[in-house]
């Protein structure tokens, strides 16, 4: 899994995991921060999260753009101080009036901006590694590396995000609105931590920043590359339909910050007792990705030595984790809604070694799915885990309903939501790293940084769209709130497989 990569590559994902991490603790809380400080309705505050989504994610191509012009690394290290300084004014508690709410629209554009260039381009550069044909063959898995370690920022965030919110609330009298700040604030540190890895091992990447002193490597190597107009455009074209696809599903995977977190704060059971309070604790889910990796190694290990301590690494994880479930029995936690978004980095961890083992396998046997017909089947995969949703909600009270049940409100088990991520994950797991890797391989070179930020359009269009389920959220069924977003992946799918051809041709 490991092997044979570009050590360029470790240094760049551990740079984007600090991001990632401070990211994904602010959005954790962000939508409930929202409502809560300034008493939004769930679709005003919908709105304001899904355009701050959309701009942190159309934003890359801007980003993009000048980084074809002024170089990749010149771009990441601008734009990471344009996000510190954003974080830090959200971090600041102004209270819930004008001022409050004009200072925070100021820090969010200034986020979205700072990651618009700092974004797309650390990925332009991740593909860049992978132009060496020493490297070529292990672009898809070196990206779905690269994703496992966002996610493994992603995976800490939520917890980070509540117990930080609880300590400014519990031991320093803070409020409950302002002791939000304090979970912004994390980001702030976590750029710090970003900053220092890039820095600190530079000379492993910097010949793919794309600076003036590489202008005439990156030259030399877009003229091997070169393609005709015909072939420019047909690569162009393959590219935007993918761009297509993609939108409808970030649109309805991203429900998880807001429709999802909605369902978990308002139709989800509030505590969880003996061994359903495993999954909230952080700790038994990092030694279960232990787990899983110990034995990935004890089988893949080509030494005596490496199999003993692959070995014992494992078992001393399942020994941990026996333990705590026998210390979880008699015991009942209080279970909040920002908590449910861990289980998909949760799962991205855990599973990225699965779907390369089972990807690699089928490479060996001349089976493997093309990039395309992975994220055709991603989007199969997404409409199943709204179709499990679905299933769950059959039932339950409309939002508006629940709200003023009292006593005859209906919670369902956490165990709903928790097998939906882990359905929804698999359709990320198919689609994200995958789609990356593809732009990365089919993008023209002179493009790149355009094109790389063209997925992210995709992706700021899908997240715009996110605010449908903010607006769906209150008056209509839930089994009709989920039906939309089954409907749209189910769409999407079919038209993937309608352009299969067209698409697989734009890689060769």
């Amino acid at each position: 899994m490991f092997q044979n990569q570009p050590k360029g590559l470790y240094a760049l994902a551990l740079a984007n995991t600090g991001e990632r991490f401070g990211y994904y603790t602010m959005i954790a809380v962000f939508a409930l921060f929202l409502r809560a400080n300034f008493g939004l309705s769930a679709s005003a505050a919908g709105a304001i999260y899904s355009t701050f989504l959309a701009l942190v994610y159309f934003l890359p191509l801007i980003g993009g753009i000048m980084a074809d012009k002024f170089g990749f690394g010149k771009m990441v290290t601008i734009g990471i101080g344009i996000m510190f300084a954003g974080y830090l004014f959200l971090s600041v508690p102004l209270g819930s009036g004008t001022v409050a709410l004009v200072s925070m629209l100021m820090a969010l554009a200034l986020i979205s901006f700072g990651t618009g260039l700092f974004k797309g381009n650390l990925q332009v550069m991740v593909g860049n590694l992978y132009d060496n044909p020493q490297y070529e063959k292990q672009r898809d898995s070196g990206f779905s590396i690269f994703y496992m370690a966002i996610n493994i920022g992603a995976l800490f965030a939520p917890t980070a995000a509540v117990r930080i919110k609880e300590y400014a609330e519990t031991a320093w009298g803070f409020s409950g609105n302002d002791a939000y700040h304090f979970s912004f604030a994390v980001a702030c540190a976590s750029l710090i931590l970003s900053i220092a890895i890039y820095y600190g091992f530079r000379s492993w990447f910097r010949h793919v920043e794309g600076d003036k002193k590489n202008a005439g490597a990156a030259k030399t190597a877009a003229a091997e590359q070169s393609l005709t107009p015909a072939q420019t455009k047909e690569r162009i074209v393959a590219l935007c339909l993918v761009f297509a696809v993609v939108i409808f599903f970030w649109m309805a995977f991203h429900q998880n910050g807001l429709a999802l977190t909605y369902f978990a704060d308002e139709f989800t059971q509030k505590t969880a007792s003996g061994a359903m309070s495993m999954p909230f604790d952080v700790l038994n889910l990092v030694f279960v990705i232990i787990a899983v990796y110990a034995g990935f190694s004890l089988f893949q290990s080509k030494t005596p030595k490496a199999k003993g301590i692959s070995a014992a690494v494992f078992v001393a994880s399942i020994a941990f984790l026996v333990w705590k479930y026998f210390g979880a029995e008699g015991k009942t936690i209080d279970v909040s809604a920002p908590i449910f978004q861990q289980f998909n980095p949760f799962y991205v961890v855990a599973l990225t070694p699965v779907s390369m083992a089972i990807f690699g396998a089928l490479a060996q046997k001349g089976k493997e799915p093309s990039a395309p017909r992975k994220i055709a089947y991603g989007m199969l995969v997404a409409a199943l885990g709204f179709g499990f949703m679905l299933y769950a909600s059959l039932g339950l009270l409309t939002p508006d309903e629940q709200k003023s049940a009292g006593d005859a409100a209906i919670f369902v088990s956490p165990n709903w939501l928790i097998g939906t991520y882990l359905i929804l994950t698999f359709a990320e797991l198919l689609l994200s790293p995958m789609g990356i890797s593809f732009v990365s391989k089919v993008a023209p070179p002179k493009y790149k940084g355009m094109m790389m930020g063209g997925w992210f359009v995709a992706t700021a269009i899908g997240n715009l769209l996110v605010s449908v389920g903010g607006f769906l959220w209150g008056g209509f069924p839930l089994w009709a709130v989920w039906g939309v977003f089954i409907v749209l992946c189910l769409l999407s799918a079919v038209f993937m497989f309608a352009m299969m051809k067209r698409l697989e041709n734009a890689t060769k």
